[in-house]
This record gives C-alpha cells, sequence and structure tokens, in this order.
C-alpha cells in the first residue's frame, strides 16, 4: 500500500486538481484573458489533497514547478493554440491558512512558504530583470546561453565551441535574451499589530512576473504569498557575512482595501445597508453610533458623520474642487478630543492617528530616502498613506511651525508636491483633516477671539470647513448626568449605551455610501442661497465686518453633499441645506464673532483681526501720522492724551495697539518715548 502512494507524480496528482470544475473553467479562460498565471486558492488544495498541501508549504521551490508544469499539461488540453504561444502557466497560491506575523518571521521558516500582512511602504521602478541571457563569444562568435539566477549576470565559464574553448571574453545579446519585470517592495506591519511601545517591523519583497509588479502602491494593505529566502549581505572588502537578511520571493499579492469603496460588503450586508437607509432616525442612529463611550456633544458627533462620508469631488478642466471637508476642534484639557480622534481613524474605511509633538513635515508628506543603490526614492508620510481616508492629527497647535506648513497644501489642494534630491513629484493626498488643538493659555477665554486663543497660524484656520470649541463650563444637570456615564463606564468595564448600529456595519456603511454622488435641488440651492445671501448682507453697511465669505458656502454644500450621502440619496434636499446652516451657523458663532461688537466677523479665521480691531489700529495710526507732519518726532504720552480726549480709546487699550503696530514694523521708535511711522 505504501509502495503505491510513493509512485503518485505530484506533476499528475496536481493536474488532477487543476481538472476539478472551476480551476478548469480558469484555464480555459486564460486566453480570452491574455493572462499567463492562475491563482489557485490554498484551502481547495487543503480540501483536495492535504499532504499534497502541507507538502506544497514545505517544499514550495519543488511543488510550485509541479504545479506550473500541471496547468500548463491542462492548459494544452484545453486550448493547444494559447499554449503553442505562451511557454509557461504560472499557479499563483492564494489565502493560506495561517498569516505569519512579520516579527514571528525567522530561521525556520526559511525555504518554506508564507502569507505575510502588511502595508507598502515604499516601491522601486518596475525594472526588467533578465532570466534567460544569451552570449557571444568575441573570438569564434558562437553563442551560448545561460540561465540565470541570483543578483549578478553570470557570464559563461567557457566556450561551447569545441575548437575555441575560450574563457571569454563574451558580449551579452539583449535581442535575443528574454526578460521580465521585476520589483521591489518594503512592507510594514501595520498600525493595528503592534504591540505597545515596540518599532514597526518592516520586510523587503521581491515581485517577479508582469502580473504582480504595480499592483500595489505606498499606503495600500497587502497580503502576500511567497517563498522566505535569507541572502548574506556582501562587504566589499571582507566578503559575506554570517548574519543573513530575510527577504520574501513574492508568488502572489493581494491587495486589501485599497480605495475604500472596492471593499464590497456581502448580499446580506448589503441588504442591511439599504434598509437602514430607509429608516427616518438614521441621522440620529449614526450620531448616537460615534464614539457612545463619549457621553455628549450631539454638534461634534454630527460634524464628524458628515466628516466621515465627505462630500464630493468635482473635477473642472480649470480647478479641482474638493470633496473632503476639514474639522478642527479647539478644547479645554480633559474634553475627549483624542479619545473621539482616537475612535474616528478606527472607524474610517481608511484612518490614521498622529500627535503632533513628533510628528514632522516629512513624516506629514513624503520623505526622500537615498537608497543602496545611489539612487533616491520617495517614502510615503501620512497624508499620502491616508490618502481617500482620514487623517486625524492630534496637538496640532504643539507642531513645529516648520512642519505645520506641510499641511497648507495638502488640505486645500489635496495633493503632496515634493522636489528634494532630484526627485520632483506630486502625490495624492485626499485627505478629509479632524484636527484636536488645546488654547494656547491653558483654557479656552471666552472673551478673547479665536485667533487670539489658539497659537495655529490663520492660514491653517481658514482652511477648516467647521471649528468647534469644546468648552468645559460647570453645570449642575450636565455635570450629574457626565458623571453617571463616566462612573458606569468603569462600573461595568462597558460601554453603558448600546451603539445603535455596531461599528463593522458602519464601516461597510461609509465605504457604501461613498459611491453615490448627490445632486443639489433647486430648493436646496434656494436655500443655501438664502443665507450667504442674508450674512452678506449684514456687511453692507459702512464699516461693518464681513460675515461670510465663498469658502464658507463651499463648505455648506459640502456638508449638505455628505448629509444626503449618509442616507444614500441621490439628490440634496431642502433639509440637507437647513441642516448644514445649522451647523454652520453654529461654528460662526463660537468662532466668528466679535467680542467686542458682537457681530459676526468671518476676517477673524480668515486674517486674524476683527474689523472693530482694525479700525481702532487704523485710528491710532493717522493719530500718528497727524502728529508727525507737526512736530516730526510723536512723543508717545501726548499721543495716549490725544487719543483718550479724542476718540475715547483708554490708555492700557492705546497702549497694546501701539505695541502691536510696533511689533508689525508699522511703526518703530527712534528714542524712548518717541514714535514715527516706517
Amino acid at each position: 500500500m505504501t509502495e503505491e502512494l510513493e509512485i503518485i507524480d505530484p506533476q499528475e496528482h496536481l493536474q488532477d486538481f487543476f481538472k476539478s470544475g472551476k480551476y478548469r473553467k480558469r484555464i480555459s479562460q486564460l486566453a480570452v484573458a491574455g493572462r499567463t498565471s492562475i491563482t489557485a486558492d490554498f484551502e481547495n488544495l487543503v480540501a483536495f489533497d492535504q499532504e499534497l498541501a502541507e507538502e506544497l508549504q514545505e517544499k514550495p521551490d519543488e511543488y510550485l514547478k509541479h504545479a506550473n508544469n500541471a496547468a500548463y499539461a491542462q492548459l494544452r488540453i484545453e486550448d493547444p493554440e494559447y499554449a503553442e504561444k505562451i511557454e509557461t502557466v504560472t499557479v499563483r497560491i492564494i489565502q493560506l491558512i495561517e498569516t505569519e506575523k512579520l516579527r514571528k518571521l525567522g530561521s525556520k521558516h526559511i525555504g518554506k512558504l508564507a502569507m505575510v500582512e502588511g502595508i507598502v511602504v515604499r516601491s522601486t521602478p518596475v525594472s526588467p530583470m533578465v532570466m534567460h541571457a544569451v552570449f557571444r563569444c568575441k573570438r569564434c562568435g558562437e553563442i551560448t546561453p545561460v540561465d540565470q539566477t541570483g543578483p549578478f549576470l553570470r557570464a559563461p565559464f567557457a566556450c561551447i565551441n569545441p575548437s575555441c574553448r575560450n574563457k571569454g571574453p563574451f558580449d551579452f545579446i539583449q535581442e535575443e535574451s528574454t526578460f521580465i519585470d521585476s520589483q521591489e517592495l518594503r512592507i510594514q506591519e501595520r498600525p493595528e499589530d503592534l504591540p505597545p511601545g515596540q518599532l514597526p517591523r518592516s520586510l523587503n519583497i521581491k515581485l517577479i512576473g508582469s502580473e504582480i509588479v504595480d499592483v500595489a502602491r505606498p499606503g495600500d494593505h497587502v497580503s502576500i504569498v511567497g517563498t522566505v529566502r535569507a541572502v548574506a549581505p556582501t562587504l566589499p572588502t571582507v566578503g559575506k557575512l554570517r548574519t543573513f537578511i530575510l527577504h520574501l520571493d513574492a508568488n502572489s499579492i493581494e491587495v486589501r482595501g485599497k480605495e475604500p469603496e472596492t471593499v464590497l460588503p456581502s448580499p446580506e450586508e448589503e441588504e442591511k445597508i439599504l434598509k437602514l437607509a430607509k429608516d427616518p432616525w438614521i441621522h440620529r442612529k449614526i450620531i448616537n453610533s460615534i464614539a457612545p463611550s463619549i457621553y455628549g456633544y450631539e454638534h461634534v458627533k454630527e460634524a464628524i458623520m458628515y466628516l466621515l462620508f465627505g462630500g464630493v469631488l468635482k473635477n473642472l478642466p480649470d480647478i479641482t474642487i474638493r470633496g473632503e471637508l476639514n474639522v478642527l476642534l479647539i478644547g479645554d484639557p480633559g474634553t475627549a478630543k483624542s479619545q473621539l480622534l482616537q475612535y474616528v481613524a478606527k472607524l474610517a474605511p481608511r484612518g490614521l492617528y498622529t500627535s503632533g509633538r513628533g510628528t514632522t513635515a516629512a513624516g506629514l508628506t513624503a520623505a526622500v530616502i537615498r537608497e543602496k543603490g545611489g539612487g533616491m526614492s520617495l517614502e510615503a508620510g501620512a497624508l499620502v498613506l491616508a490618502d481617500k481616508g482620514i487623517a486625524c492629527i492630534d496637538e496640532m497647535d504643539k507642531m513645529r511651525p516648520g512642519d505645520r506648513v506641510a499641511i497648507h497644501e495638502a488640505m486645500e489642494q489635496h495633493t503632496v508636491s515634493v522636489a528634494k534630491g532630484g526627485i520632483v513629484a506630486t502625490l495624492n493626498a485626499r485627505t478629509a483633516i479632524l484636527a484636536a488643538a488645546n488654547p494656547a493659555l491653558g483654557r479656552y477665554e471666552p472673551h478673547r477671539t479665536v485667533a487670539e486663543n489658539i497659537s495655529l497660524p490663520i492660514t491653517i484656520l481658514s482652511r477648516f470647513d467647521i471649528i468647534f470649541i469644546l468648552r468645559d463650563v460647570p453645570n449642575k444637570e450636565s455635570d450629574s448626568k457626565m458623571s453617571e456615564h463616566i462612573l458606569e463606564i468603569h462600573r461595568k468595564g462597558a460601554s453603558p449605551v448600546e451603539p445603535p448600529i455596531p461599528s463593522e456595519l458602519l464601516k461597510k456603511y461609509i465605504g457604501y455610501a461613498k459611491g453615490t454622488k448627490p445632486v443639489l435641488t433647486k430648493e436646496a440651492l434656494q436655500r443655501l442661497r438664502e443665507f450667504y445671501m442674508a450674512m452678506r448682507s449684514v456687511s453692507e453697511t459702512e464699516g461693518s465686518p464681513v460675515a461670510i465669505t465663498a469658502r464658507q458656502l463651499e463648505s455648506l454644500v459640502r456638508i449638505a453633499e455628505a448629509r444626503a450621502r449618509s442616507v444614500l440619496r441621490k439628490e440634496i434636499l431642502a433639509e440637507d441645506a437647513e441642516a448644514a446652516v445649522t451647523i454652520m451657523r453654529r461654528s460662526l458663532e463660537e468662532v466668528g464673532i466679535d467680542i467686542s461688537s458682537d457681530k459676526f466677523d468671518i476676517d477673524i479665521i480668515m486674517t486674524g483681526k476683527p474689523k472693530s480691531l482694525r479700525d481702532k489700529l487704523q485710528i491710532v495710526l493717522s493719530g500718528i501720522m497727524e502728529m508727525e507732519r507737526e512736530t516730526g518726532l510723536v512723543e508717545k504720552i501726548a499721543l495716549l492724551n490725544e487719543l483718550e480726549i479724542k476718540h475715547k480709546i483708554s490708555r492700557g487699550e492705546a497702549e497694546r495697539f501701539i505695541g502691536q503696530l510696533l511689533r508689525e514694523g508699522t511703526i518703530y521708535s527712534p528714542r524712548e518715548g518717541y514714535l514715527k511711522k516706517t
């Protein structure tokens, strides 16, 4: 009995496997698709013959050759013409039973088949690699073919012509040699798989074959099946080292969630999603499902809901209008900002969380790295990795000003441009940004403007669609509810409120909803226009501040689109416009009100100075210019008296304005106690 078992030829046995229905169909369709490889599910192989599957995992080099030959033999039966045209069929194994963790790969895996998962952080350009080289002897012109393996091009040992037998020199004939596309990737552990406090490990992957190169780009989650290899690095003078470096020769590569939309829900999930979308209370349900363990903050969660669904990107011939929303939360310490951000990063189909303190410009955008070969290559940063997803940036105010500038372009144009070391590139960063910042003085001061309260440059503030201020104000009723909520969490060790929609389903729902592209209806358009015109008309009277600009109008459209999208609606109704207006008004009330005149003033966010302050600065400046005409140098004390008597500006306030003008360089002090216009 045992003897019979040994006689079974693995190639014939594998051919029986390819004769089964599904694979026979795949092989017969090769010609139609013009492909030279077929994918085989490892689970099917286990079901067919477990021993064979185990052998394949133990000795992949030998058994993959058998599999390729078996598939080719089957193709000759199914489609002899196409079999003549292509010389080999490659079998690509996918979905091994278990995934090896990158940090667990070691000496025991060398030469075996393994499956790893990770994020692609770097990829080299695709370059042709010679497989079968043809050489011509320079002395007698005899042609010698040599099959190539290893990293270096090997010439023949001696000429094969019996009368010549010279050891060289040889010419490499490029036209007659065969090449194949090759590429190297670097993958890194996924952030969610990292043990706390550990640095992510990475592994180099070698891809060979035109069908698996250029499948994955930096930022993609991939699962790769391949043979683990170990190579000893060579030092120039000493030779090979004793410690080897592991890499993976890929057999197959699958991209998991490149674009969040590509993860299609199963029919049962789709049914659930469509049922949810018909629910009249769906918006409430989604809001209550966002970070259910955090108490309150209905309006913030509503803004996060719009951020998750996002508006519609518009590509016009001359300009591109972004669809993603940017939201900023400014809040007192202990208002659960970081918790919200981390939750959103988990919930978004593609989310990244980073904190401002340890974040550099290169880490956010892209780093240019010198390769071993001496070339330069790009390594994608956080905003590029979160393309078509959400980047959560915590403690934005703690970032170094030089690094913060890197976010400007990503927030408005949704690209990241790099010009360094001979690389000039523009990468996509179509990322919605949810940022959190603490007030400059520790707590938010209600009698100072936003620009004074927060140490973020105005250029960044003006790029946020919605800005909310989370203030920690003692209030008996809400405090008692909050304390109950928090203590309940600690008592149960679980959230006291069950989310109406489980987070896995919500994630699928968001991914599904991104496929709808809602259009403005007449009524919604009218409503947005009315609000915009009403806010603008406030500004028409002479000397009153500008209440709203076109940037906010675009934000309103994005919010309305996101609200319609969240119920999978094709058009934006008046109610969506109404909700957008409400949330925008709330944001403007918190941020855009000039404290001294109680009027809406968008310039606080756009320029950093409210109208009333600009007017007073103008009065001080004209006072200085008038006195300068009379006396040449302006005496500070005389100026303060004049301002107090004529314009009712108190001394303290006038001192502050003069200080500001001095800082900005509009006036200068030629000597102590005297001022002059620059």
